[in-house]
């Protein structure tokens, strides 16, 4: 006569908690990698305690060297004017942030910021948080 014994370890296991992990693990990449800005350039920012919420539609930059960037773009700077006219056509209320090293004479800068006024742009001068 065979015994048959009445309980029997299942091994098997779910799987919903560790879907739900992946799935908050996929959430917080998808949302981390729309932070990072990879249309930036390493500037050392002068400081200031204002904020402006308005998202420019494109960004001038000035390395300490005094190279002129479109978004990630170096351009030379008798061609920056004819670049952002190309870029900002048709564009309603054109925004370009300026974002320029803390050593870069100001001459440099109203140089920028002239150009933004002839042609009826607006201009935001970048800044990092105190």
């Amino acid at each position: 006569m065979a015994i048959k014994r009445g309980s029997k370890v299942d091994m098997g296991g779910s799987s919903a908690s560790q879907t739900d992990l992946i799935f908050l693990l996929l959430l917080f990449l998808m949302i981390s990698t729309t932070l990072i800005n990879p249309n930036a350039l390493k500037l050392l920012l002068p400081k200031s305690s204002n904020t402006n919420k308005e998202k420019p539609y494109t960004t001038v930059s000035i390395t300490a060297d005094l190279q002129y960037f479109v978004e990630t773009e170096q351009v030379p700077f008798a061609e920056l004017a004819p670049r952002l006219k190309a870029k900002l056509e048709g564009v309603e209320d054109p925004t370009v942030s300026l974002h320029c090293d803390r050593t870069v004479p100001v001459d440099e800068v109203v140089k920028v910021m002239n150009i933004a006024r002839d042609n009826k742009y607006k201009l935001v001068l970048a800044t990092a948080p105190e």
